[in-house]
């Protein structure tokens, strides 16, 4: 018996339908809009405009003027005569611009020899803040020493002790060092030694030490570099905004320091900047005394000025990682 097959009709070619993509499930609860103060949609109204304009303006203004204006009442305070200064109410602009006061400040006051005192201080205590907080950040940061979290955190502690607290015990160490009998008062030693160790440049130089891709030493260690020529040869080159930082800070802190140099310091000869103003304060007429502040205070305004963006940039450098 023989089967036949029949042909199986052709069916026409039919294009498949596009699938519509999926559509994104929008989670419930989150919020994908960027939620502020104030809503776009306010901003583009007049009213919101007025607003935000008004607010910005009154805030930026304000504290500008309340920043600005000790400086501006110490410049102008210093070319008013003494009598146009103790009148009441104040003027708020001088009637003479007399500005030989401040070549009678710098004559009177000895302030060359004062700066030239406080600059020695100031340089030397950079180089020693440098020289142990960041050997003692780069031990704690990558060597990893046994008990590093709770030296980290001794550390750390000193910040909450207020510093009147700490200058009795540390005046008689420099008074007498134990150990080595030496007595530290009127030399330089006495504002370098203290300054050397702060928990806070500690700090700030651990939190960057600890941004540094730990393969880049391991590399170094492979190639044979010690642990003091990693130090000088890696870290160090791309450590400089937090270096700039710590720099800036410490002199500026050394520089306007008042208390330390003035219980440490006794003699005329080898007080500091601010010291040495206070102590002659009160034989001078009182422009006299306002210009050497203005004097005193321009080396630090300069450096602020010129270093801020390194101040900030060092701040905010190794706070995030990735």
């Amino acid at each position: 018996m023989t089967t036949t097959l029949q042909p199986q009709p052709v069916l026409p070619a039919t294009t498949p339908e596009p699938v519509p993509p999926a559509r994104k499930k929008r989670r419930k609860g989150k919020a994908y809009e960027t939620r502020t103060l104030v809503s776009p949609l306010s901003l583009r109204t007049w009213h919101g405009k007025l607003v935000y304009w008004t607010v910005l303006v009154v805030v930026v203004v304000g504290f500008t003027i309340a920043f600005v204006f000790p400086l501006y009442w110490m410049v102008t305070g210093a070319l008013k005569s003494p009598d146009e200064l103790a009148q009441i109410p104040p003027s708020f602009f001088p009637k003479d611009y007399d500005f030989g006061v401040y070549k009678e400040a710098w004559e009177q006051l000895q302030l060359g020899v004062f700066l030239r005192n406080t600059a020695l201080y100031a340089g030397g205590a950079w180089l020693f803040t440098l020289l142990v907080d960041v050997t003692a950040a780069y031990a704690l940061s990558k060597l990893r020493p046994f008990f590093g979290k709770l030296i980290l955190g001794l550390m750390l502690a000193t910040l909450m002790i207020p510093p009147m607290v700490l200058l009795l015990p540390t005046y008689l160490v420099a008074k007498d060092v134990p150990l080595f009998g030496f007595n530290l008062l009127n030399t330089p030693w006495a504002i370098w030694l203290p300054a050397a160790a702060n928990g806070f440049f500690i700090f700030l130089l651990k939190r960057f030490f600890d941004s540094i891709p730990r393969e880049l030493l391991e590399a170094a260690e492979i190639d044979g570099a010690s642990p003091v020529r990693i130090l000088w040869s890696i870290v160090l080159p791309v450590s400089r905004p937090i270096l700039g930082v710590v720099s800036i800070l410490s002199v500026v802190t050394v520089w306007k320091d008042f208390v330390w140099p003035l219980l440490v310091l006794p003699e005329t000869d080898k007080m500091s900047i601010s010291v040495g103003i206070a102590s002659l304060s009160a034989q001078m007429p009182q422009n006299v005394l306002i210009a050497s502040l203005v004097i005193a205070s321009l080396p630090t305004i300069l450096v602020f000025f010129v270093f801020q963006r390194s101040i900030m940039a060092g701040l905010t450098a190794g706070s995030l990682k990735g």
